[in-house]
C-alpha cells in the first residue's frame, strides 16, 4: 500500500480532539429540546422485595409534576429483551425471567425501577418522588451465586429451578476424563473474577420526543449503535414501525460495551413523551449508574489441566458460574460461554470439557463488559498455566513455550471450534521478555530486598476472538465544495474513528482530513449499522470504507476523463485532484462536482463488508510488580507488551486503545470490585468505596508489534480495542502472586490484590 501523507498506517493526531478540548463535543446531556420535562426513577432501596402502591395522587398534585407512572401505566409496552439466550447442553431451554419496563409487583434487585416521575424540573421531579406512597416488604435474597444454587435458596425467578439460568457443556466429557485418569500431572485452580462497573465518565441520559403530525419519535442517547435501539425499541418494546423511530446519538464519553445495551428509560421517555405532548429527559446521576446500569464480570470458574511427566498440556476441564444477575440482560448469557469458546487460548490442547452455567441473583445485571468473557477465560487460563509451572517446577516461559500452538501448525482448528488463521505466539513472548529484560529480573529481585521490599513478575500469553459475525454497509461521499462524507454505522465512543476512517478515504482520495465528515449515529441518515463492539469497528468498517472510497474513485476518474480528454486508465489520484499521470494537466474534487455529468449516483458510492470470520489479535503481557510487605502496597514498575494486530491502520490511535485497556485490566487487578452485602445492598455505589485506577496508579508502558497479517480480513487487521484488558489482568496477578509466592510461599491470591489482600495473605503465610 502507496504511504499518504494522511493516509492509513500514519500516525496523525485524533481530529475529534481540537473539538472535545475547546469545549465543543455535542453528548447527549448538550440536548435539550425546547420545552423539555424532566423525568426521574424511583428505585428499590432492596434487593428483593414485594412493593405496593398508596395513594399516588398527593404526589400527581406537587407543583410542577406532569405525571407519575407506575408498571400498570405500561401495560401495552413490551418487556426488555435478551438477544442472547443460551440453550442448555440437551437442547432444552429455559424459560426467560421477563424484565418489565418497570418492576410489578416485587423489586428483584437494589435499584430496580418501579415507578417514573415527569416534572418541568428535576427538583420539583426529586420533591414528588420523596412523596410517593410505597409499602415494602422484603424478602429472602439470592446474592452469592454460590449460595444461589444451594438447596433451598431463595428463588429468582421460579422457572428457572436452581437459580439455572442455563447449564451448558462444550467438548467431550468421558474422553476427557478418561485423559485426566492417566495424566502424570493433574493441576487445579479455583478463580473468582470479581464483578466491576464500567464507570465510563459520561453517565447514560436519553432524550425522547414524538411528533403528533408524523407519528414519529425521536430518541437521543448516549449509545454503542442507534440502530439496534431503534430496532428493539421499535420491534419488541413500543410495536411500532421501524420508520416511526429516528435515534441519534452523536459524541459518547465511553462506552466499554454497557451502553451496547438496551435499557428502559429509553422506551420510557418515549412513550412519555408521546402521552405528554413534550420532550422528555432523563440524565442518570453515578449512584444510578452504580445501581441501574449492567455490571461486568462476575464469574467462579474451577480449571484443571491434565500434563505428561514433561509438562505438555494433554487435556482441560473447565467449570464455569456466571453471575447474570435478576434479569437477563441483552447479551448477558451469552458472554460466559463466549469465554468457554476460548477456554484454550494459545495452547495446544488436544481434549477439553467445559461446563458453563449461568445463575439468577437478586443483584444488577451483567452483561458485557470490555473483552465481553475473553478477559475471564484469558484469566483463568493463565493462572492455571502459571501454577502448572510452578508445580511442575518448569520456568513460565518455558512451560509456554512447550504448549503453544506452533506457527507451522496454522490454521488451527481448537477444541471451541475457534479456527486460528495465523500466528506467532512464542515469538511474542520472547520478543516482550527481551524488552522487559527479563533475564536480569533477579538482580532487580535482590535490589528491591535491600530496600525492604519484594519482587514479582508475571506474564500472560492471550488470544481473543474479534470483529465476527454482522458486515457493514455504507457510503462515501464527494460534496459540492469539494469535500467527503463517509457514512458508517457504527459509533464511536471515543476510540477515534473520526481520525481513523478519515485515515481510510484520505488513502485514496489524498485529500488532508480536514476535509473528510465521518457521519454515525443517526437512524435517519445511515439506513443500517451494527454499532460498536467485539473490536469490530475497524476490521470491519474500514474494509467497507475502503470499499466505498476505491468505488468513488473510479466513479471520479471516468467524470475527469472525460473533461480531461484522457482515458481513464491515464489518470491518478493526486494532492486532491485527479490528474494526467505524468502532466500537470489536473482537476480539482470540486470542479468534478459542478461537471454536467456529476449527478448525485456518481459522486456517491455505496459498498458493504461482511466478515467470513473473526480475526485473532493475539501477544504477550510482561508485568513486574514491587509490593511492600509492612503495608501490602502494590506498584506496577514495569509493562511490557508485544502484541499481533495484523495490520496497524492507525498507530496512535492503536497505542492509545492498547494503553486504555490496561488501565482498566490494572483497575480490576488491583483494586476494583463491586461488593455486594448479606442483604444485597451494594456497599460500593459510589467513588468513596468503589476504588478506580488514576495516573498513579499506572507505569510506563512499552509497547510494539509483531503484525502478522489476518487472512479473513483483507486488509490484514484484527480488532484491537479490548485486548488490552485481556491480557492485562492476568499478568498483574500473576506478577502479584510470582512475588507472594517467592517471599513468602503464598499458594494463591484473588482479584483485586488490594493492599488488605495482599497483608492479609502475607500475614497468613507458611513463610511468615
Amino acid at each position: 500500500m502507496k504511504p499518504m501523507k494522511f493516509g492509513m498506517g500514519q500516525s496523525i493526531k485524533r481530529v475529534e480532539d481540537v473539538r472535545f478540548i475547546t469545549g465543543r463535543g455535542n453528548y447527549t446531556s448538550d440536548y435539550t429540546p425546547a420545552g423539555a420535562l424532566q423525568a426521574v426513577f424511583l428505585r428499590s432501596p432492596h434487593a428483593h422485595a414485594a412493593f405496593s402502591f398508596g395513594d399516588l395522587e398527593a404526589a400527581r398534585a406537587m407543583p410542577g409534576v406532569k405525571a407519575v407512572y407506575t408498571a400498570k401505566d405500561f401495560a401495552e409496552i413490551g418487556d426488555l429483551p435478551c438477544l442472547a439466550p443460551m440453550p442448555n447442553s440437551d437442547k432444552s431451554t429455559t424459560p426467560l425471567k421477563p424484565y418489565p419496563v418497570l418492576a410489578k409487583g416485587s423489586a428483584d434487585h437494589v435499584g430496580d425501577a418501579v415507578a417514573m416521575v415527569i416534572a418541568e424540573s428535576e427538583r420539583e421531579a426529586r420533591e414528588a418522588l420523596e412523596a410517593i406512597e410505597i409499602d415494602w416488604s422484603p424478602l429472602a435474597a439470592a446474592i452469592d451465586m454460590r449460595e444461589a444454587i444451594a438447596d433451598g435458596a431463595p428463588q429468582v425467578f421460579a422457572k428457572a429451578p436452581g437459580n439455572i439460568a442455563y447449564d451448558a457443556h462444550i467438548g467431550d466429557k468421558a474422553k476427557t476424563d478418561a485423559v485426566f485418569a492417566k495424566a502424570a500431572h493433574v493441576v487445579r485452580i479455583t478463580i473468582v473474577n470479581p464483578r466491576v462497573v464500567a464507570n465510563f465518565m459520561e453517565p447514560r441520559s436519553a432524550a425522547g420526543e414524538y411528533d403528533p403530525a408524523s407519528g414519529r419519535y425521536t430518541l437521543h442517547a448516549s449509545s454503542q449503535g442507534v440502530h439496534g435501539l431503534r430496532d428493539q425499541i421499535a420491534g419488541m418494546i413500543m410495536k411500532i414501525s421501524p420508520d416511526k423511530l429516528r435515534v441519534v446519538t452523536d459524541d459518547v464519553g465511553g462506552g466499554f460495551g454497557t451502553k451496547s445495551l438496551m435499557y428502559r428509560e429509553y422506551p420510557l421517555v418515549l412513550e412519555a413523551a408521546k402521552r405528554l405532548g413534550r420532550p422528555v429527559f432523563w440524565q442518570a446521576d453515578r449512584t444510578e449508574h452504580f445501581v441501574g446500569d449492567a455490571q461486568g464480570r462476575d464469574n467462579l470458574t474451577t480449571a484443571e489441566m491434565a500434563l505428561d511427566k514433561d509438562g505438555h498440556f494433554l487435556a482441560m476441564r473447565v467449570d464455569i458460574l456466571g453471575n447474570l444477575g435478576a434479569y437477563l440482560s441483552q447479551f448477558g448469557p451469552y458472554i460466559p460461554w463466549l469465554g468457554a469458546t476460548m477456554a484454550t487460548g494459545t495452547y495446544d490442547i488436544a481434549t477439553l470439557h467445559a461446563r458453563c452455567r449461568g445463575i439468577y441473583t437478586h443483584t444488577v445485571p451483567v452483561d458485557a463488559y470490555r473483552g465481553a468473557g475473553r478477559p475471564e477465560g484469558a484469566y483463568v487460563l493463565e493462572r492455571l498455566v502459571d501454577k502448572c509451572a510452578r508445580t511442575l517446577k518448569i520456568a513460565p516461559e518455558e512451560i509456554r513455550a512447550r504448549n503453544f500452538v506452533k506457527s507451522s501448525q496454522m490454521p488451527y482448528v481448537t477444541q471451541t471450534a475457534r479456527t486460528y488463521d495465523v500466528g506467532d505466539f512464542e515469538g511474542a513472548m520472547r520478543a516482550a521478555l527481551e524488552r522487559a529484560e527479563y533475564a536480569d529480573f533477579g538482580a532487580r529481585v535482590e535490589a528491591a530486598k535491600k530496600r525492604g521490599l519484594i519482587r514479582g513478575i508475571g506474564l500472560s500469553s492471550y488470544i481473543e476472538c474479534t470483529a465476527w459475525g454482522d458486515g457493514e454497509e455504507g457510503s462515501v461521499e464527494l460534496g459540492p465544495d469539494g469535500n467527503f462524507t463517509a457514512y458508517i454505522g457504527t459509533q464511536s465512543n471515543g476510540q477515534g474513528h473520526e481520525t481513523a476512517y478519515a485515515q481510510v478515504v484520505s488513502q485514496y482520495l489524498d485529500v488532508p482530513l480536514d476535509r473528510i465528515k465521518v457521519v454515525q449515529g443517526d437512524t435517519d441518515r445511515i439506513p443500517t449499522g451494527h454499532g460498536t463492539g467485539g473490536s469490530r469497528s475497524i476490521p470491519v468498517g474500514a474494509v467497507m470504507v475502503t470499499r466505498a472510497s476505491e468505488t468513488l474513485v473510479a466513479s471520479l476518474k471516468e467524470l475527469a476523463a472525460d473533461k480531461l480528454e484522457a482515458a481513464v486508465g491515464d489518470l491518478e489520484v493526486a494532492d486532491g485532484h485527479i490528474r494526467i499521470a505524468g502532466t500537470d494537466r489536473a482537476i480539482s474534487y470540486e470542479e468534478i462536482a459542478k461537471l454536467p455529468g456529476a449527478k448525485p449516483e456518481k459522486l456517491k458510492a455505496i459498498e458493504s463488508f461482511t466478515p467470513p470470520d473473526a480475526t485473532y489479535p493475539n501477544g504477550t503481557h510482561v508485568c513486574e510488580v514491587e509490593i511492600d510487605p509492612e503495608t501490602g502496597a502494590t506498584r506496577i514498575d514495569r509493562y511490557t507488551v508485544v502484541d499481533d494486530y495484523g495490520f496497524t491502520l492507525s498507530p496512535l490511535l492503536l497505542k492509545g486503545q492498547v494503553h486504555g485497556g490496561i488501565a482498566q485490566g490494572i483497575g480490576q487487578a488491583l483494586m476494583e470490585r463491586a461488593v455486594y452485602g448479606e442483604d444485597g445492598q451494594l456497599l460500593t455505589a459510589s467513588f468513596m468505596d468503589y476504588c478506580m485506577p488514576r495516573a498513579d496508579s499506572l507505569p510506563d508502558f512499552h509497547f510494539e508489534t509483531r503484525n502478522i497479517a489476518s487472512t479473513t480480513n483483507p486488509l490484514g487487521l484484527k480488532g484491537a480495542g479490548e485486548a488490552g484488558s485481556i491480557g492485562s489482568t492476568p499478568a498483574v496477578m500473576n506478577a502479584v502472586a510470582d512475588a507472594l509466592w517467592r517471599a513468602y510461599g503464598v499458594e494463591h491470591i484473588d482479584m483485586p490484590a488490594t493492599p488488605l489482600a495482599v497483608f492479609t495473605a502475607i500475614a497468613g503465610a507458611p513463610r511468615h
